[in-house]
């Protein structure tokens, strides 16, 4: 199993204390049972948003393919930028 990234650990803390302090606050909640549920379920949140934030290697992938020049075919009529104009007759740069 991959280790979480740090993004990965700062969203899921932040979504266990914030939703633990928002259960609390809008339930009021004294009992130690109560407590203990509103705990669990923050905590089942955190680890949800963990999983689900997107990882650096799934976007890694997806940029080496982007990386690719995609050549488009330009319409008739269209002229060309003017870095790809020659004069007439002259011969393009030999590498």
């Amino acid at each position: 199993m991959p280790r979480p990234t740090l993004s990965q650990l700062l969203y899921g803390s932040a979504t266990v204390i914030a939703s633990a302090a928002a259960m609390l606050l809008l339930t009021q909640a004294g009992a130690a049972i109560a407590l203990v549920a509103i705990c669990v379920i923050a905590l089942a949140l955190g680890v949800l948003v963990a999983l689900t934030a997107p990882s650096p290697r799934a976007s890694r992938a997806a940029t080496a393919v982007e990386a690719e020049p995609v050549v488009v075919p330009r319409p008739e009529g269209i002229a060309a930028p003017a870095a790809d104009r020659r004069p007439v007759g002259a011969q393009p740069a030999q590498r």
